[in-house]
């Protein structure tokens, strides 16, 4: 598993397994860490001093800010209706619309959570571990379960 040429890595980025490592077409920030067997798509941007543990999936369409913990085992979907044909014919990249997804400055989010596209998820929330998020989370929150639910909130 490559790290392509056309991935932008910045200063102090530690990537202990490189080999077992794919990323193409995405920027990483500086003093970020990515751990073994984590696949990065291109357009992805990793903010700085985040830490993705291993066996993460982060496709095209996410934005995580900085310092954003992404725990082992997460997957980032960007494709809220996947469709491997239409109309008797394959539906090839680009034809299908892209749901970005925000992942807001300090955020942390829990081994084998599932981030839907199209959400955003805010400055400094908290995602359970095994959570499903279907929908944005607020500033500060904490939210677990299938699909995630409100916990507590900031002001609590």
């Amino acid at each position: 598993m490559p790290i392509a040429s056309s991935v932008e890595l910045g200063s102090g980025v530690r990537i202990p397994h490189p080999e077992l490592v794919n990323l193409y077409g995405c920027v990483i920030g500086d003093e970020s860490s990515v751990g073994p067997f984590v696949e990065i798509q291109r357009g992805v941007r990793v903010g700085r001093l985040c830490k993705v543990q291993s066996h993460t999936f982060i496709c095209e369409g996410v934005t995580l800010e900085d310092e954003v913990f992404v725990g082992h085992g997460v997957i980032f979907i960007n494709d809220r209706r996947p469709r491997a044909a239409l109309k008797g014919r394959r539906v090839n990249d680009g034809e299908w619309p892209l749901t970005p997804t925000l992942v807001k400055k300090g955020a942390a989010i829990g081994s084998g959570a599932v981030i839907m596209g199209g959400v955003t998820i805010g400055a400094g929330a908290t995602i359970g571990a095994g959570a499903v998020v279907t929908k944005d989370v607020a500033a500060g929150a904490t939210v677990a379960g299938v699909p995630a639910r409100l916990l507590r909130s900031r002001s609590e």
